[in-house]
């Protein structure tokens, strides 16, 4: 009947189509209709998810890539601060920044002022004018490297900074005398953009903002291409919690979003060196705008089929009848459709299924796609269609594909992100694929995403290269050789770690300038790898350190060949710029599975193994055993047993009398510093004052004796007693420093004594420097009225001539020649010409170690002026000297 109504010639108006018929094209209208805006809410759902996913990845990826960035950038402050520091101590505190200004040095738009704080607070060198004689005292980061004594750097605000948002950040690290004692803060301010200048608007958008906050600290550093904000305000939500874990990323919006109320997308990254979070906020409406636009095409195609699909379904009502009509409104939807389709940026493909008589899947042929689709496989839209997937992809991708299109039949969707292979024929590299199933056949999406990947990619390889060598760096090799280690595990087989460190290269810096350095760093990487396996690996470890993973390695002695070959290479000098700087290199080995378990562990044995060969001399390459971890945790104890003793003042000084020979009179005394331990007791001497010396704590110790034995004299001058002069020993580090005579002062000035109860007694490789600068310092000594001694004369390396020029006021001889009187007809003699040498110089002569009467009588008959030990008398708490000094006569306790 329904054809016999087509071609039913009478009037529409004559024709009573069933009820069933009126309603059906409406009906189907409205389905159609529903369905296009389904799909419609679904894709631009999907867009936007797919966007907010991808923006989340990306400023995931600007996070890491800026934290990187941030860490390069203030390692590179950290190295300046430590070439400085190292600089400083070298120059014994004369190196003036202001020279360095005018050489050249530090007018890099990077450095806002480089200066150098005393050890009271005072600047006393910089790159500004502007900042000499101001006062760092009680600045935060002045106080920390006062108290603590660490050569780390710290991060901290400028001096009273007003602003929530910072427009410099100060660098700063401790200075040391040689004594490692603290002497000061070298300060380094940079302005904010040198760790914010990583924004471009280009990749991160328009209303993207980059901020570098501290992790510990108040410091806020920001950067925003669009105008808006003032240095009093800050364009970042003030929420540290926000950042608290290591990374992440948060979508901000409302009220606990950004100043502005424009919602962005939060990544941040803590950095895995310094106390700072890398901050990289993404519009979300920036992200969102393909996603918007498309909703927006999406909707006005879904309009414009709606209402097309309306008339459809309108004109096939009144005209049912009319076949032809019908035809004509079908082709205006198709045509609707390939509007729709070909105004997208996607490549869009239907594929049909095509099967054997078994009903398998043996090909597919493209039925529909739109011009972008063709553009992607460099051909037209009509040489494409009715193409078998085959013809167009086997040449290129082989048989995976065809596997992929028979996979996605199957599960009824399939979604990926593919690199295309290197073909001319192709104008795409990364393409986003989506194949839904539809009947028989696959409706494709291809979306081109090679920008972003190639951003990803850019990000990651400077992520992990040196920007200096080439060479991988350590976030590689942190993320690289935990897998080594597993395929090591895995395959049975061992893998050998080489830490290297360059001898001498901080004298290259210092001599043939940084320029040079940098190139020999390049060099020695570019050496190193000419001495290695293809399979092997070099990595820039940091400053001039270097590791070689072997890979595997086979044999024991083949981690010593290979180092032995490293240590001989370095042997050559290197030929930089018509210069010939020349380093050494230490190699530590330490080997998995054998020496450590982890990556940390295996690297940390390898720096303890190279540390153990440059102590023995530099040059060496050692393996990694438990004994040199041992030995190097043992002095890290004692030391930090000492700083505590320090800190809890657990030092008190016994004092030694001094008498004269041939009356017994008590003349003077000697302070002997000893150390109670509230668990050990009394320490000797012999156990810790070696350390001091090599950590430079003998400084503190030693002022805090000159310190004690003021005080003391004092109480007993208030008491009442006749006191005696006090001597005290001040070490080769102390006179080195050339702070004696300063010290000296203060304490006398503080407690009122007279320098003449004040003697101090210094060795005699304690003078063995500059003889001008030694000279200069006992004058200053001598200036101040307090006396001189040689003390353990015999031991070192002094001459007649020094001894004369040194002017000394007493002679203390060493235990060792006063053990020798009576012992043979050698001993007597030697001592009566030392007698005789200190008269005639007008020195007084001491006889240390007096341990019997055979000895005292001697020296009575050889001139000696004084003698002390213990027959007459052992070193003594301060509670009972004063019952020597009302006795007065030692010599009556010793009958």
């Amino acid at each position: 009947m329904a054809r016999q109504a087509l071609n039913d010639p009478t009037p529409i108006s004559s024709a009573r189509p069933s009820l069933l018929a009126l309603l059906f094209w409406p009906v189907a209208a409205i389905l159609l209709i529903a369905a296009v805006w389904w799909i419609t809410f679904v894709r631009a759902n999907n867009e936007r998810t797919e966007a907010e996913q991808n923006t989340r990845r990306e400023a995931t990826a600007a996070a890491q890539a800026y934290e990187q960035y941030v860490t390069r950038s203030v390692a590179q402050m950290d190295q300046v601060s430590m070439q400085l520091k190292q600089s400083w101590e070298q120059s014994n505190g004369q190196l003036r920044l202001e020279h360095l200004t005018r050489d050249g040095m530090f007018l890099d738009s990077a450095f806002v002022a480089v200066s150098v704080v005393d050890a009271q607070g005072r600047v006393i060198s910089s790159t500004r004018a502007s900042e000499l004689d101001t006062s760092y005292a009680q600045s935060a980061f002045f106080k920390f490297h006062r108290n603590n004594n660490s050569s780390s750097l710290k991060i901290e605000t400028p001096q009273g900074a007003p602003t929530p948002v910072h427009a410099a950040v100060l660098f700063s690290r401790r200075l040391d005398t040689r004594e490692e004692a603290f002497d000061g803060v070298v300060v380094v301010t940079v302005p904010s953009d040198y760790l914010t200048s990583f924004y471009v608007p280009s990749a991160l958008g328009r209303e993207g903002m980059v901020a570098t906050v501290g992790a510990e600290s108040g410091l806020r550093l920001e950067q925003q291409e669009y105008a808006g904000a003032s240095p009093s305000e800050t364009a970042f939500p003030h929420n540290p919690g926000l950042w608290a874990a290591e990374y992440g990323v948060s979508l901000l919006d409302g009220e606990r979003g950004f100043p502005d109320g424009q919602p962005r997308f939060l990544a941040w990254r803590h950095s895995s060196a310094y106390p700072l979070v890398a901050l990289v906020a993404l519009s979300k409406n920036e992200a969102m705008a393909a996603a918007d636009a498309y909703w927006i095409d999406g909707r006005n195609n879904a309009a414009f089929a709606s209402f097309g699909l309306a008339l459809i379904a309108a004109l096939a009502t009144v005209l049912a009848r009319r076949a032809a009509h019908r035809l004509s409104e079908q082709e205006d939807v198709r045509l609707a459709y390939r509007t729709a389709t070909e105004s997208a940026n996607d490549g869009f493909y239907m594929a049909a299924a095509l099967r054997n008589d078994a009903g398998e899947i043996v090909d597919f042929q493209i039925v529909d796609c739109n011009e972008r689709g063709a553009y992607f496989y460099g051909t037209s839209r009509g040489e494409l269609l009715g193409k078998r997937l085959s013809s167009i992809e086997a040449g290129v991708f082989g048989d995976a594909l065809l596997d992929t299109y028979t996979a996605a039949m199957e599960s009824g969707f399939h979604e990926d992100e593919r690199e295309m292979p290197s073909d001319k024929r192709l104008n795409i590299k990364w393409g986003h694929r989506r194949l839904v199933r539809v009947g028989n056949g696959l409706a494709v999406t291809l979306r081109d995403i090679s920008e972003r990947k190639a951003h990803v990619v850019e990000l990651e390889r400077l992520a992990n290269e040196d920007m200096l060598t080439g060479l991988p760096n350590r976030h590689w090799l942190m993320g690289f050789l935990p897998l080594a280690m597993a395929a090591s595990r895995a395959n049975g087989t061992e893998l050998s770690l080489l830490f290297i460190d360059l001898d001498e290269f901080k004298q290259v810096n210092d001599l043939h300038g940084h320029a040079v350095g940098d190139q020999l760093l390049k060099a020695a990487g570019e050496r190193l790898r000419a001495l290695l396996r293809p399979g092997d690996h070099v990595v820039r470890f940091g400053g001039d350190e270097f590791i070689v993973l072997l890979m595997p390695s086979e044999a024991e002695q083949q981690a010593a060949s290979v180092a032995e070959r490293i240590i001989a290479a370095f042997g050559t000098p290197f030929t930089i710029g018509g210069e010939q700087p020349q380093v050494g290199a230490s190699v530590g080995i330490s080997v998995f599975p054998r020496d450590a378990a982890d990556a940390a562990a295996l690297i940390k044995n390898g720096d303890i193994a190279m540390y153990a060969g440059k102590t023995d001399g530099k040059g060496q390459y050692r393996y990694f055993e438990a004994s040199q971890s041992r030995i190097i945790q043992s002095r890290l104890q004692l030391k930090h047993r000492l700083l505590e003793a320090i800190e809890l003042d657990q030092f008190v000084l016994y004092y030694q009398p001094r008498v004269d020979a041939y009356t017994g009179k008590v003349c003077s005394m000697e302070a002997l510093v000893r150390w109670i331990h509230p668990q050990h007791g009394l320490v000797s001497p012999l156990e810790f004052i070696p350390m001091a010396e090599t950590t430079g704590l003998i400084l503190r110790i030693g002022e805090m004796v000159m310190e004690k034995a003021c005080r003391q004299i004092d109480e007993w001058r208030s008491a009442g007693l006749a006191v005696v002069p006090v001597s005290i020993n001040v070490s080769p580090k102390q006179f080195a420093r050339g702070e004696v005579h300063r010290q000296l002062a203060v304490y006398l000035d503080r407690y009122a004594i007279p320098s003449s109860l004040l003697e101090v007694e210094i060795t005699e490789s304690a003078m063995m420097g500059e003889q001008e600068e030694v000279l200069a310092e006992l004058g200053a000594i001598r200036a101040l009225g307090v006396k001189l001694h040689v003390d353990d004369f015999g031991t070192g390396y002094s001459s007649l001539s020094q001894l004369q020029k040194l002017k000394m006021d007493v002679l203390k001889v060493d235990r060792a020649f006063t053990s020798e009187l009576g012992n043979s007809r050698e001993g007597r003699v030697f001592f009566q010409a030392i007698v005789s040498m200190a008269h005639a110089l007008g020195m007084s002569v001491v006889a240390e170690g007096v341990e019997t009467a055979e000895q005292l009588g001697i020296l009575q008959e050889l001139g000696c002026n004084e003698v002390q030990g213990y027959y007459l008398a052992r070193p003594m708490p301060a509670a009972a000297i004063p019952s020597v000094l009302t006795q007065g006569n030692l010599f009556a306790t010793t009958r």
